[in-house]
């Protein structure tokens, strides 16, 4: 831990690639807040660990905020979650310039609506909203309905673009319910839920290939509807064949299992 580097995405969103390269493929993006680990570097790029979800890939150097192993565990330990709307404004006090962060960002415990990152001070003009938190059976339906009509993106994590697994990792992350990045990931956690029958708002239904690999995810509605990120964010009727599109009027997606996670029982 003492040799190690860590550092904070100060920006409203980064993404986060494949490789050390501005051309190679986008697997995610940290959200402003988000800390991480840096397990390597060159010249331009940095390889970061995330403390959130333990995903690990490459990010432009100029990207972020270095922080000791001190002020790292704090803010992985310690913050706020911003809740579901379109942007929230945030001033760099020094420069008076403004960051407009997404649903999902991270904020340190503020005073008087202001905090600090490293020594740098950021104050929002109003309160902000915060996520919800514990309150999960409360609010998972109009989280994740705040999302619909958010066009695809590989690796998106933001009303702006989101993918399938960006779209439930974040919308459980502003209700308390730590999901790993990806579909096949999040697929191993929570426990099984055996009959849609016994469906509950915000289950996460999973769906495979032909070769058995899950590939999708979506939140269940009703034993009857899931909404899920597929060209957009939307709503489909699901049964035990999977999901079958409005849109194409055909299935799309083979259900392979269905899974209840922490809070959500």
């Amino acid at each position: 831990m003492l040799d190690s580097r860590f550092g904070i995405c100060h920006l409203s969103m980064v993404p986060v690639r494949a490789e050390a390269s501005d051309k190679s493929e986008i697997l995610s993006y940290v959200l402003f807040g988000d800390c991480f680990e840096i397990l390597e570097h060159t010249e331009r790029w940095v390889l970061i660990l995330t403390a959130f979800d333990k995903y690990a890939g490459w990010i432009d150097n100029k990207q972020f905020i270095e922080l000791t192993a001190n002020q790292y565990e704090e803010h992985s330990e310690h913050y706020q979650i911003l809740g579901p709307t379109v942007y929230q404004p945030l001033i760099k006090v020094s420069s008076g310039e403004l960051l407009y962060l997404v649903a999902g960002s991270c904020i340190p415990p503020m005073n008087n609506n202001s905090f600090y990152l490293n020594r740098e001070e950021y104050k929002f003009a109003a309160m902000p909203l915060l996520a919800a938190g514990a309150d999960f059976s409360e609010h998972i339906v109009s989280y994740a309905h705040f999302y619909l009509q958010s066009p695809y993106l590989w690796g998106g994590r933001s009303l702006f673009g989101i993918d399938c697994s960006g779209f439930t990792q974040v919308v459980f992350k502003m209700l308390g319910i730590k999901l790993k990045r990806d579909a096949w990931q999040q697929a191993e956690q929570g426990r099984i839920v055996n009959f849609l029958q016994e469906v509950k708002p915000g289950d996460l239904a999973f769906f495979d290939n032909e070769e058995g690999r899950i590939i999708h995810v979506g939140i269940m509605l009703n034993e009857h509807e899931i909404i899920h990120a597929s060209g957009r964010v939307k709503i489909d009727p699901i049964d035990d064949q999977g999901i079958y599109s409005v849109d194409l009027k055909r299935y799309t997606h083979k259900l392979r299992i269905v899974k209840r996670m922490g809070a959500a029982g």
